[in-house]
């Protein structure tokens, strides 16, 4: 059998390219329709994702009214694609640093006179949210370097949260960076939702990113919005479904048609993309792809399902349990409020009702004991505890000797 990469040589320039715009509402999607360019020394890939949250101000337009994310990814489709083609050229490499540039100037020129053209009312909300005319932008555009055909030169040039990818026999690469309040990787950014810090629009400060990298022959430039990739299990899903799907069509269309019907199954958002093969047939990618794809199947994406689907599996049980235990508290507490709640059930005692004979209650008041200097003697009430006294300390006759020392025990009481 024949080494697939000896047919590499032979094919110089891309052969394979499809593009499609998949709109969750029709007519109305906020994805424009992707750019797709190329010829024997030169391609150009882009997608534009207009911006639905940030700018859901609805325009009234001679098609009728649209969103202005609507429009901002179609004026800045038209307008890139316009300018680069006047500047991507076989026989001049592209200057990226200043291309970048020049598209910030061209991009905020038109969408601004846009906004002029709507006559649209100035809003009183002040929100770091909302944008006027806002989009994002992925573009790779390419250079043949070399006369063999091997070695291409890829600029990318983005704004945003859409992306630009190489796919190459060992693995998928991604080229842009994403522009987000919260940096991080692909995985990261997969499961949490951080704002885009870095977008295309009418009304704010924006950039246009720019990095060059040389990618040989053969390989995919893939450009894609959030919808392609953004609800799929992982990176490594996403590139398992692109080549699984080239790996069962028998032409570009076939490959198209396929990818779009598994996104659009999963995607909750508009979802446009571009691709173009340089370098191989489809038959001959088809080929070299074959052992990634394998791998990937094998190592990476059916062990990420079936431990996902233990996890779902353990929550569904636990679940189970949850209910199962619920109604076990459930019966239990009614068997056992019956009388526990008995009182509360029978209500309150009516008033007046006679109480129980009782003993009487007797309080006893015991003697205190006074302090009279040496002596201590008990004291006692009335004119009979104190004659009684007196006959003791043999002052009977209520002499002054006597009433002085009674004086005295009542100024100790």
């Amino acid at each position: 059998m024949s080494d697939p990469r000896s047919t590499v040589e032979a094919v110089t320039g891309p052969t394979v390219s499809f593009g499609f715009n998949l709109g969750k509402i029709p007519d109305h999607g906020e994805d424009s329709d992707p750019i797709l360019r190329d010829g024997p020394d030169l391609g150009l890939a882009a997608v534009f994702d207009g911006m639905g949250g940030a700018g859901g101000t609805v325009y009234d337009t001679p098609d009728g009214q649209r969103s202005g994310a609507y429009l901002a990814s179609r004026i800045a489709r038209d307008v890139v694609e316009r300018h680069m083609l006047g500047l991507l050229t076989p026989d001049r490499a592209l200057p990226g640093d200043a291309t970048a540039i020049e598209l910030h100037d061209v991009l905020e020129t038109a969408l601004q006179g846009a906004l002029t053209d709507l006559k649209a009312p100035t809003s009183r909300l002040r929100s770091r949210l909302l944008r006027a005319l806002p989009t994002t932008m992925a573009l790779g555009a390419l250079q043949r370097t070399d006369d063999a055909g091997g070695r291409w030169a890829c600029h990318v040039f983005w704004a945003g949260d859409s992306r630009v990818y190489a796919l190459t026999p060992d693995g998928m690469h991604q080229l842009s960076i994403d522009d987000l309040r919260d940096q991080g990787d692909a995985m990261e950014n997969l499961q949490r939702d951080s704002v885009v810090s870095n977008a295309i629009s009418a009304d704010t400060e924006f950039h246009i990113n720019h990095r060059r990298v040389t990618l040989v022959a053969p390989f995919f430039l893939v450009c894609a919005t959030d919808g392609c990739f953004g609800y799929l299990r992982s990176p490594m899903h996403f590139e398992e479904l692109v080549l699984r799907t080239l790996a069962s069509a028998s032409t570009e269309e076939d490959w198209s048609s396929a990818l779009q019907t598994e996104i659009a199954a999963v995607t909750g958002d508009d979802a446009a993309m571009a691709t173009i093969g340089v370098g191989a047939d489809l038959e001959t990618f088809k080929d070299l792809f074959a052992p990634r794809l394998a791998d990937l199947t094998e190592n990476y994406v059916t062990p990420l399902d079936r431990s996902l689907e233990q996890v779902e599996r353990a929550e569904q049980a636990l679940v189970e349990l949850q209910q199962q235990r619920a109604a076990d508290v459930s019966a239990r507490w009614h068997r056992y409020s019956t009388g526990y709640e008995r009182f509360l059930q029978d209500g309150p005692e009516p008033e007046g009702e006679v109480e129980e004979d009782r003993p009487e209650r007797r309080i006893w008041n015991p003697p205190r004991r006074i302090s009279t200097g040496p002596s201590t003697v008990t004291a006692r009430t009335g004119a009979a505890s104190a004659a009684s006294a007196a006959e003791e300390d043999g002052s009977a006759d209520g002499g002054a000797e006597g009433e002085a020392e009674h004086d005295t025990q009542e100024e100790t009481l």
